[in-house]
């Protein structure tokens, strides 16, 4: 190649190529759009992943959440009559004394012995929260009341309970047995 040729060559490609430092105002716009556009892109992106982030770490307090309640139910299953077996256990003690001294006991001492069973048991329930229903005079509750059968009567009124077979029980206000009762009814 001779001095010529390269200095043509030199001129063409100095000619040929465009100054990189001159933008053009519609271009310098485009560009600054574009540097807009990618920051809030690169926001977005990084709210979506605090968002899933979030979102991971909420999936998975649920599922402990989850877990926590089965093994509390599993728990309440396999130990919620402790409370009650510990409060009956001393009725058992004392159940147990009375029949070992029954032969030796006097009729006397056997009917303290069953009063303070009796007393202890009482205790137990009280301890436990359960009530003993004993409806006399009040009227009758189908719901918390079993009529075993119905009497005339001059002094009650009618649909009131006359007298308790059997003394019914409740739980926390759960009806655990019915009382037993006879209702009165209107004179004929």
């Amino acid at each position: 190649m001779n001095a010529e040729q390269a200095g043509r060559d030199k001129d063409f490609s100095a000619d040929a190529l465009p100054d990189e430092t001159a933008v053009l105002p519609e271009t310098a716009t485009q560009l600054v759009e574009l540097e807009k556009l990618q920051q809030a892109l690169a926001q977005s992106e990084e709210r979506a992943k605090t968002h899933w982030d979030q979102y991971l770490r909420a999936v998975a307090e649920l599922d402990n959440v989850r877990k926590r309640a089965e093994r509390d139910i599993q728990s309440a299953n396999r130990y919620g009559l402790e409370k009650f077996a510990g409060e009956l256990i001393p009725v058992m003690d004392s159940l147990e004394l009375a029949v070992q001294s029954n032969q030796n006991a006097d009729a006397k001492a056997l009917v303290k012995g069953q009063e303070a069973t009796l007393k202890l048991l009482a205790k137990a329930f009280e301890k436990l929260g359960i009530l003993t229903v004993e409806p006399t005079g009040e009227r009758f509750d189908p719901n918390k009341h079993e009529a075993m059968m119905a009497q005339e009567s001059r002094t009650a009124e009618p649909d009131s309970v006359l007298q308790v077979i059997q003394r019914g029980y409740e739980l926390n206000g759960r009806v655990l047995r019915p009382a037993r009762v006879i209702v009165a009814k209107a004179t004929s």
